[in-house]
């Protein structure tokens, strides 16, 4: 009997063919198809593809790579500063305290940074501009800096930071009126996976999901364990951007950094429901997760309503209202107290 030209014998390989050129091929049974066909190693790789794209790994590598590229472009637009510019607070042989202006960057390989400027201007000793740079604010952030000019300080201030025997302190503005005068704010900290590079309050959910990421595949830097982090702060004062009509309410604060972890205060401040007045990453409809990645349920008493950070933001400053005001420590070489003040510039 003559084969019919609508037999399962012609019918398949066309329906293969059909499928895969309208991109149906994952709704086919790979069993179905030919060994070391062609066909068979094209689906195998856009099957591998698929599910590559989709894993949580990649999901979390791929939000890295377009934020890095964002903040890279941002980095583009940072302040230049000349060596000319510095503001030195104070200075010997050993160290020198530098404020650091808004919009500069502390660090950077591609572009003006401070860090370029104070090794032009003091000239430090036997150690490289990297070694200088013991502690960093992030560009945003205005404020006293220290930095070494020699080995001996080199040594000497990473001992004082890795023992936490330096005092720094910050002034801020925080958005509404917080209910208390002082507290202490004990948030551990993570990398925030939605929202890389970015920061957030760790919760046992948030680290049970780094348990399925492929260390392979996500930086190991997003995967570490969460960190302690203690804030502490004084209400200095409590006032309105518009005082005359008492709209957009904002809490003047007075912060030490207890761990200096990275971007602490930001999260912290964020997660008590009173984020950094032009905080355009923690605070409303910032890039990274809003509370500090709490739910809203989870705030304390006397948050700022939503209300409220809409009237903040529509008359708050461009620029992000925290300022590094004091730095106190025992100098490593001479052992006198160094203590240096700059008044926040808002």
């Amino acid at each position: 009997m003559a084969t019919s030209y609508f037999s399962i014998g012609f019918l398949l390989p066309l329906m293969m063919i059909l499928a895969y050129s309208h991109a149906f091929i994952p709704l086919l049974n790979p069993s179905l198809l030919p060994r070391n066909s062609e066909l068979l190693r094209r689906y195998q790789s856009q099957e591998i593809s698929d599910q590559s794209s989709s894993s949580p790994s990649e999901q979390v590598r791929q939000k890295l790579q377009t934020q890095m590229e964002i903040l890279r472009k941002q980095d583009e637009t940072s302040t230049t500063i000349q060596p000319s510019d510095l503001e030195i607070v104070y200075q010997d042989d050993h160290l020198v305290v530098v404020n650091k202006p808004y919009g500069v960057l502390c660090t950077s390989k591609e572009y003006p940074s401070l860090a370029q400027a104070i090794f032009e201007a003091c000239k430090p000793s036997g150690i490289t501009i990297d070694q200088m740079i013991v502690h960093r604010l992030g560009r945003e952030t205005s404020g006293l800096m220290v930095c070494a000019l020699t080995m001996e300080g080199v040594r000497g201030l990473q001992t004082l930071f890795r023992t936490r025997k330096i005092t720094r302190q910050y002034e801020a503005l925080v958005v509404g009126h917080l209910n208390e005068s002082e507290g202490l704010i004990r948030l551990p900290l993570m990398r925030d996976i939605d929202h890389p590079p970015f920061m957030r309050v760790s919760t046992e959910e948030q680290q049970r999901r780094l348990l399925d990421l492929n260390p392979d595949i996500v930086p190991r830097k997003l995967m570490e364990a969460p960190k302690a982090a203690m804030t502490h702060f004084v209400v200095k004062t409590r006032d309105y951007l518009q005082p005359e009509q008492q709209v957009a309410p904002v809490t003047r604060l007075q912060l030490t950094s207890i761990s200096g972890r990275t971007h602490q205060l930001n999260v912290h401040c964020a997660a008590r429901g009173h984020p950094i007045v032009g905080d355009f990453v923690y605070g409303y409809q910032g890039t990274a997760a809003p509370n500090g990645g709490l739910d809203s349920s989870e705030l304390p008493a006397g948050a700022a309503t939503e209300d409220v950070q809409v009237q903040v933001q529509k008359q708050q400053p461009q620029r992000m209202c925290v300022h590094a005001s004091l730095i106190r420590f025992k100098h490593p070489i001479t052992k006198e107290t160094v203590e240096c003040i700059s008044k926040p510039p808002f």
